[in-house]
């Protein structure tokens, strides 16, 4: 585990966010807005259950967070690894009995090309602010036939990059680059990433895709 932990140079960014339990983003619209920090440090609701039912073990959480969905999936049975760049969401995260790590989701991670699942959820698809990036990323974590399950903005949503600051009652932070990716852009994005679509998927006002390498059309059983 040691071997992938973050210098403690890392930006920590939403740890405020996190301790606080509340934020939200600043900058151009669609970017902007408050952030449901609360929610993510409560337990999986129906909407997080049918995204997690994508998840094939092992699933490598990106951006996991205080640990929410990596939880549920180690709950369901699933292998999971939470990876977050934020020393304050790793320490919550493993304060709930998941295995994490604090590390760059873009950087070395452990046992790259073996993972069936890399989960995107709660807008972790704006990491970086490239999106295509972030999934040919995702992708070379994958052994063969894995899948990328990310979670999409609102319908109407186009991609959209840009710098945005996070405000929490410890104040305003840097400027970091951040994205957004609705339902209508993902294919766009996801093949720019050597991925496809294998499905969007609506449930109780949450959206999310399932994309798999290019040429891969079947997913095996399990």
């Amino acid at each position: 585990m040691s071997a992938v932990e973050s210098s403690p140079g890392t930006a920590d960014v939403f740890g405020p966010a996190m301790e606080a339990l509340s934020g939200a983003l600043l900058g151009p619209p669609p970017l902007a807005g408050e952030l449901p920090v609360a929610r993510w440090h409560g337990i999986a609701d129906l909407g997080d259950q049918a995204l997690l039912a994508h998840c094939l073990d092992p699933t490598i959480d990106l951006g996991c967070g205080p640990g929410r969905l990596a939880q549920q999936l180690a709950r369901n049975g699933v292998r999971v690894l939470g990876v977050d760049v934020s020393a304050v969401a790793v320490a919550q995260a493993r304060a709930r009995g998941v295995r994490a790590v604090r590390a760059d989701a873009l950087g070395p991670l452990p046992d790259t090309g073996r993972w069936r699942c890399a989960l995107l959820a709660d807008g972790n698809i704006g990491i970086g602010g490239d999106p295509a990036r972030l999934l040919r990323r995702a992708r070379r974590l994958l052994a063969p036939h894995g899948r990328v399950v990310v979670e999409l903005a609102r319908p109407g949503v186009a991609l959209s990059t840009g710098v945005v600051r996070l405000r929490t009652p410890r104040g305003v932070s840097e400027p970091f680059p951040w994205a957004v990716v609705g339902p209508g852009a993902v294919h766009r994005v996801a093949a720019a990433a050597g991925l496809h679509v294998a499905g969007v998927h609506h449930v109780r006002e949450r959206w999310f895709a399932v994309l798999a390498r290019q040429g891969e059309r079947r997913w095996p059983r399990g």
